[in-house]
């Protein structure tokens, strides 16, 4: 797919580029292979479509007459699956997005709805690079609020006491989630910065501040992502305090238990020694004489521990 900007938006084809009309074209990565000397790009640019980067280290190179970006994508409802990759090439008039990997169709999809906000009024390549790079990002914020209200649902479930046994790797995987979508935004913000300073001057001066607008978004994205750190760092504390409490509440409960039963242990120890002359072995009611004491200085620990409010 290949746009041209004139007085309407038009469908071309590779071969009927026009330098001077601003262009925007989604190809995948075969026919970047058929086709890049046409574009002038590198054999190198090319090569670098298909090899394995770190995801969180922004591929960015800028050459003479163009700009080369590698991105991953992240989905952020959901950032446990395979990530999307594509390819950009900036050069004067023409954004050329090249489609690596796309498992739900994502990348097209982004390079739509930036069609879809351009109109041939007053367009241009930084407003068209940006409207992309501002569909990759747009409707995160819903996500990471659904995030939020994720995390204070978690914060009530630890006052109810009514965390399980899998509340300790939920936490670690939002710590995992949000560690990833931190990165992300690092990356956009580096690419966007990188493009802004403009070495290879393939944008126009007055239209750099569109690149200013899309990393301040950015920014706060990445800004929002780490006050949910924090978010959960504190839930975590905040549950092993939890767990600390139910531990010292079982402790308790064994100490009382202890100290209740422990004039018992003596009473036993006491008439188990084998004197030969103890009056209540011969007595007639000595074994209910036992129980009796047995029960009330139970019952009178009960109720002083009752009164002392020590459970």
């Amino acid at each position: 797919m290949l746009y041209q900007f004139d007085d309407d938006i038009v469908s071309v084809g590779l071969s009927d580029i026009n330098e001077n009309i601003l262009s925007f074209g989604f190809i995948n990565f075969k026919q970047l292979k058929e086709n890049y000397m046409q574009f002038g790009f590198s054999l190198q640019s090319v090569e670098k479509c298909s090899e394995s980067s770190s995801f969180f280290s922004s591929d960015i190179e800028v050459f003479d007459k163009y700009c080369f970006v590698k991105l991953s994508v992240v989905n952020v409802t959901d950032v446990n699956v395979r990530h999307n990759c594509f390819a950009i090439f900036i050069r004067k008039n023409l954004l050329l997005v090249v489609n690596i990997s796309d498992d739900n169709c994502a990348n097209r999809n982004t390079f739509m709805r930036a069609l879809s906000k351009i109109s041939c009024e007053n367009v241009s390549l930084e407003k068209l690079v940006c409207a992309f790079f501002e569909s990759l990002i747009s409707g995160d914020n819903k996500a990471l609020e659904k995030a939020e209200l994720e995390i204070n649902q978690l914060e009530e479930t630890v006052l109810k006491s009514r965390a399980d046994s899998n509340f300790n790797m939920r936490l670690l995987e939002m710590k995992k989630e949000l560690l990833t979508l931190r990165g992300y935004y690092e990356q956009l913000i580096d690419i966007s910065e990188a493009l802004r300073e403009n070495e290879n001057e393939v944008f126009e001066s007055n239209g750099l501040k569109a690149f200013n607008i899309f990393t301040d978004k950015a920014v706060r994205l990445k800004e929002n992502v780490d006050l949910l750190r924090d978010s959960v760092v504190h839930l975590w504390d905040a549950y092993q305090a939890y767990l600390n409490m139910k531990l010292n509440l079982t402790m308790k409960v064994f100490t009382l238990m202890t100290t209740v039963f422990y004039p018992i242990t003596v009473i036993v120890g006491w008439y188990g020694m084998n004197f030969d002359y103890m009056p209540e072995l011969g007595w007639r009611y000595g074994y209910v004489y036992v129980m009796v004491l047995c029960a009330v200085l139970v019952f009178s620990l009960l109720f002083w521990f009752k009164k002392k409010k020590w459970f």
